[in-house]
């Protein structure tokens, strides 16, 4: 039982015992003690006043003179002031609290809630590789998973890979003409670097058309339009919908190279799906539905054949659905793709993982799903965040301007590789292989905390730089936070554990620590509420400074009483089992040494 589920039953035996007030559990309200009273948790008498018929701070003395005198009270004294009674707990109960952390197994974790939540994230297109935005997405996309499912939830992680479409057929049209035959074997690069580049040759020779038509006396637009790459471009699709043999040939081989550099960017960055879907497989039931709605007068047809929706009733434009020559589009996969979801999983929850850039498409795509009859149209959520930003501006991948995912994972390995030679005293007896371990769980602990750390809702600018510093508030200083805990436990002589534990008068560090570490599951909750991983940063950085001031003003193996070494040794195993916690919801892996 947590300290204010304790607390609110005194409350509640109090009130009825002193005024016979049955107290609801919306009365009792309970903070945390402001800094200038002395206290740990505050109580709201207010709700009891005017039934108890006498002043606030009268009603206030007398509940805490009776949680006082109650046996077995976590309460050691209290002050009243005005409606607010100031309860101070004690020592001993802190360290029973201590206690019952360390014997918790899962601590901060929440029991099944027998729901299912799936959480949608990546999206990748199969013409280029992924990205340092792809990279904010899986990582946004995983914690989210895993933070709710620490808060009970059965959680299914899905992916929708957008295989098909006119971006698929740039990339394919360049190959053939300009590849000569290269594979990913021929090359030396992985499949989807190499489907990248020729999605950028696609730009390049598409612009040098564009320019040549404009010199004959053709506007932009039409020359865009009627640039020969583009027609043959969008040929192609109509042959890919058209399940042209050699056309799908092409595509299933080009597509086989890119999934296999998926599956390996994917594993190093520590992220994975329990479902994946496939444009190609849900753009047809899409299809179907639109059909559908087009005949119950849902929708409508113009007059060069294509489909629409008019939303103007629901304060938004009108949507294509389908193309005049009977191509689909997005929103026409994604009604596909949520139809077979929700026929997949008995699903009470659909989150999209995707960027603020898409907040209109999720609001057409719930009234569209409600027209269409699906009773799980209104309950989508789109789970919006803000772009990464870099100093010198936005990324195109069609230009080649991307910061690679790969490229970039490569770099923040090798960084922690040289500030780890700054170090070699702490890394003294260890193996190379050892040592690469180490840079590579910094290194990517150093992407992603910098990133998650952010508010997901607002953009970031991206900085490499900064993210791996070993001060502030930055991934590589809780990681050693937790690498200097590891080496006092490993230096502590025998098991650390609280049996025969008896200490009552606490040091205000060990206080804090304990008050921090009883936080935990609360912040699990919030982060949970709130779909945000930065929750849980933001509490791993204040618990990485409370501890390492506390290691900086006491002393742990030294120390002389054996009770308070025993006291200590058991804080600083439990923030690091905390720290551990709290870090796997991220996807961040913690080093045992540093």
């Amino acid at each position: 039982m947590t300290l204010e589920q304790t607390l609110s039953q005194l409350v509640k035996a109090a009130v009825k015992s002193l005024y016979d007030i049955e107290a609801a559990d919306a009365q009792i309200q309970l903070q945390k003690t402001r800094p200038e009273f002395e206290g740990n948790i505050t109580l709201v008498v207010f709700p009891f006043v005017k039934l108890a018929r006498k002043a606030p701070a009268q009603v206030a003395a007398e509940i805490g003179e009776w949680i006082l005198a109650s046996g077995g009270s976590p309460v050691a004294k209290y002050n009243a002031v005005q409606g607010f009674l100031n309860l101070s707990i004690s020592d001993a109960f802190w360290v029973e609290q201590l206690k019952a952390i360390d014997a918790a197994e899962n601590y901060g974790k929440q029991s099944d809630r027998k729901q299912l939540m799936m959480v949608e994230y990546s999206s990748p297109n199969t013409n280029k590789p992924l990205h340092l935005g792809h990279v904010r997405n899986n990582l946004l996309g995983y914690s989210i998973a895993q933070i709710q499912e620490a808060n009970g939830w059965q959680v299914v992680k899905t992916n929708i890979v957008n295989d098909r479409g006119i971006h698929i057929c740039k990339s394919m049209l360049a190959w053939l003409k300009f590849g000569n035959g290269e594979t990913p074997e021929t090359s030396g690069k992985k499949g989807d670097h190499l489907i990248g580049d020729y999605y950028v040759r696609f730009d390049i020779e598409y612009k040098k058309q564009i320019a040549a038509l404009m010199a004959e006396g053709k506007d932009e637009e039409t020359a865009k339009r009627e640039a020969p790459l583009m027609l043959e471009a969008q040929e192609m699709l109509r042959k890919w919908e058209a399940n042209d043999p050699e056309v799908r040939a092409l595509w299933a081989k080009m597509n086989s190279w890119v999934y296999a550099g998926f599956d390996e960017t994917y594993q190093r960055m520590g992220v994975s799906f329990d479902k994946i879907y496939y444009e190609s497989n849900t753009y047809l039931e899409g299809k179907s539905e639109v059909e559908k709605g087009l005949a119950s007068g849902q929708f409508y047809r113009r007059e060069d054949g294509s489909v629409w929706a008019d939303l103007t009733k629901d304060g938004l434009d009108e949507k294509l659905l389908l193309r005049s020559d009977g191509t689909s589009v997005y929103m026409t996969q994604d009604i596909g793709t949520a139809k077979l979801r929700f026929q997949d999983y008995p699903i009470d929850k659909m989150v999209y993982v995707v960027g603020n850039e898409q907040e209109y498409h999720f609001k057409v795509l719930s009234i569209l799903l409600d027209r269409l009859g699906f009773p799980f149209g209104k309950e989508l959520v789109h789970f919006s965040y803000g772009m990464v930003e870099l100093p010198n501006g936005k990324m195109k991948s069609r230009e080649g301007t991307v910061v690679d995912a790969d490229e970039l994972m490569d770099k923040m390995v090798e960084d922690a590789k040289e500030i780890s030679k700054d170090k070699v005293n702490t890394l003294q007896g260890i193996t190379e292989d050892e040592a690469n371990e180490i840079a590579r769980k910094v290194g990517l602990g150093a992407l992603k905390y910098f990133i998650l750390k952010v508010d997901p809702r607002k953009n970031m600018l991206f900085n490499p730089a900064e993210s791996i510093d070993f001060n502030g508030n930055t991934g590589p200083f809780i990681q050693y936070t937790f690498a200097r805990i590891q080496s006092v436990l490993r230096k502590a002589d025998g098991s650390v554990t609280g049996d025969g534990l008896q200490v009552t008068v606490l040091d205000p560090k060990e206080l804090g620590l304990i008050q921090r570490l009883c936080e935990y599951p609360s912040i699990v909750r919030t982060a949970g509420d709130e779909f945000s991983p930065a929750v849980l940063c933001n509490y791993a950085y204040a618990l990485a400074c409370d501890f390492n001031s506390f290691y900086h003003d006491l002393s742990i193996l030294n120390e002389p009483d054996a009770q308070k070494k025993a006291l200590r040794l058991l804080l600083a195993k439990n923030v690091a089992k905390v720290l551990k916690s709290a870090f796997a919801l991220l996807g961040i892996e913690m080093p045992d040494r540093m």
